[in-house]
């Protein structure tokens, strides 16, 4: 849910979620089209559709405890595999994300600007940071320190960590030259002259037909979702976009007509 998301606009959405959906049988019982609701607004819908097949897998194989039964699910990765080890397990793991990328790379390894191909390496080097007695507590102080003073520039005068940093003297020093952008940028489809990228306006279509009692007209959802467009030159792009929809279970097609999912 935080994926590009707020985290003030996020809480609702978790709490309303978890009335919904309070246990994995729950969840895992649930249609794609009250799973789809409950998400609305979040955008990358396919998520909420992940969670729910997440859900389905657990149900059928157990919970697991280690962070390799985590990672043997279908939709689960690397950094979601620790992140709930280390918080619901309190197990000693750091979920490697960009803050505590940042971070561990410049106090550990002297990195002022990490790449993140290197995770796995970053990982096993920033072990020596989880306390044997609460190393579930160092992820979340990592948090609250990357976001207080090691910032993209960071604030390392102000840092309680100065002392032990080995990036702290170059930045003080003024040796560092700061990046432009430090993540790449998403390789996004743009079709022709179009404001957005091809995922807003799929998710303006999703909006379209959740909303939408009855079946809607291929032929009308043009002009709904793009005040451009135009029959001739964006009919294919935009019977693109309903195919993927129909293809992820998010909606239901006819020749002429979509629908939503139940």
């Amino acid at each position: 849910m935080l994926q590009q998301t707020q985290v003030e606009r996020v809480k609702a959405y978790y709490k309303a979620w978890l009335a919904l959906f309070p246990d994995w049988q729950t969840l895992a019982k649930a249609e794609n089209g009250a799973v789809l609701d409950a998400w609305a607004g979040l955008g990358y819908n396919r998520r909420a559709l992940a969670l729910r097949d997440i859900a389905r897998q657990v149900v059928e194989v157990g919970e697991p405890t280690t962070r390799e039964g985590w990672l043997a699910l279908k939709g689960v990765g690397p950094y979601t595999s620790a992140a709930i080890m280390a918080f619901a397990f309190k197990a000693p793991v750091l979920p490697i994300d960009t803050n505590i990328r940042r971070f561990a790379a410049r106090y550990v390894l002297g990195v002022p600007y990490p790449d993140m191909k290197n995770d796995k390496e970053l990982e096993e080097a920033a072990s020596v940071l989880l306390d044997a007695k609460r190393p579930h507590d160092v992820p979340q102080a990592i948090f609250d320190l990357s976001t207080m003073h090691c910032t993209k520039v960071p604030d390392c005068a102000a840092c309680p960590m100065r002392a032990s940093c080995k990036s702290a003297e170059q930045f003080l020093a003024g040796k560092v030259e700061t990046p432009q952008r430090m993540v790449k940028k998403a390789n996004e489809k743009i079709h022709r002259n179009k404001r957005y990228p091809d995922r807003i306006y799929r998710g303006r279509i999703l909006k379209r037909v959740r909303e939408s009692k009855a079946p809607l007209k291929i032929a009308d959802i043009g002009e709904q979702i793009d005040p451009r467009y135009d029959e001739q030159l964006d009919r294919a792009w935009l019977e693109a976009m309903i195919d993927r929809l129909a293809k992820d279970q998010m909606i239901q097609r006819t020749k002429q007509t979509v629908r939503r999912v139940e």
